[in-house]
């Protein structure tokens, strides 16, 4: 099992882009033996403490191996959006591990 972690910073007025990347890429997840197990979109009350700018979204998911997650970053119907992703996406780090 691995685990993503990728944390989502929106160019400014593209939420609605975003949101339509958002309707493909995350059903696609399914086709590939994963699993969206953690959307959140976080607000100042919920920061403890930050040293980066806080994120539009922040998202967890696992895939059953790493194959199955390359072939969802390589799905052909995901790829024909990505103009979307491109559009609305400033910036994203993605962050990789596994459970211990």
């Amino acid at each position: 099992m691995i685990y993503i972690t990728q944390l989502i910073y929106i160019t400014d007025g593209k939420e609605d882009v975003f949101n339509l990347f958002e309707d493909i890429a995350i059903p696609t997840i399914l086709k590939y033996n994963g699993r969206l197990i953690l959307r959140i979109r976080p607000d100042e009350s919920s920061i403890i403490e930050r040293n980066i700018e806080k994120p539009y979204e922040i998202h967890l998911v696992e895939f059953d191996t790493q194959q199955d997650f390359d072939n969802f970053k390589k799905d052909e119907e995901r790829k024909n959006f990505l103009h979307l992703k491109e559009q609305s996406i400033k910036a994203s780090i993605l962050i990789q591990g596994v459970k211990l």
